[in-house]
């Protein structure tokens, strides 16, 4: 039976470095909906361009051209076997529509496990983030810090800190995925198929939960 896996979880959450782990070890594609909207664009597919005008006229791109995304990318041989969903569905209507998509085939979400850290740990985790200004490489102020304050272990450029990891930005994005994903949990736990997992342990233990869970 081809396996579902819907992987939910806030920002800092770890959920980018787990979802490339449980791919590799349960051998399903990692579907994330950034990769394929950057696959489209790069493309210059039909689905990208459209997609593309709605983003330069700074408006929101529709649920149906993400849905259309969705499905397109579903139906390659590679997802035969299922497929690990990340950043898709972000609401409860594009989690109906992924319903309906897998109605089609016959399957259906077989598991949803939700990472929840608290709120504090988050900021934590986000607002210590240092990048390299020459290649990107990422340092943290506690769990990785640079061997010399303020320089690159890599290439000795300067770290500077990201907008996107200011504590102002970091409350507002943690604030709006809780408000946002509030009831596709919900929609989930009445599904029967959401499972909480603790992301606040190391990256390990959280693997090995994972894991246990979609076993």
């Amino acid at each position: 039976m081809p396996k579902y896996i819907v992987l939910l979880g806030p920002p800092g959450a770890g959920k980018g470095t787990q979802a490339q782990r449980i791919s590799e070890k349960l051998g399903l594609p990692h579907v994330s909906s950034g990769d394929l909207f950057r696959e489209h664009f790069k493309n210059q597919t039909q689905l990208g361009k459209l997609a593309q005008a709605y983003i330069e006229c700074g408006e929101l791109v529709p649920d149906e051209l993400t849905i259309a995304m969705v499905k397109e990318r579903l139906s390659r041989p590679d997802c035969k076997p299922g497929a690990l969903l990340d950043g898709f569905p972000r609401t409860v209507s594009q989690a109906e529509s992924l319903a309906m998509i897998l109605t089609e085939i016959h399957c259906k979400v077989t598991v949803v496990p939700y990472i929840f850290v608290p709120e504090e740990v988050l900021i934590e985790r986000l607002t210590g983030r240092w990048t390299c200004r020459a290649q990107g490489h990422v340092f943290h102020e506690k769990y990785n810090p640079p061997k010399v304050g303020g320089r690159c272990d890599v290439d000795d450029s300067e770290l500077y800190q990201r907008k996107d990891d200011l504590v102002e930005t970091v409350t507002n994005r943690i604030r709006v995925y809780l408000e946002q994903t509030a009831p596709l949990i919900k929609y989930y736990s009445d599904e029967g198929v959401l499972v909480k997992v603790d992301g606040s342990q190391s990256i390990d233990q959280v693997t090995s939960r994972l894991y246990a869970v979609l076993q």
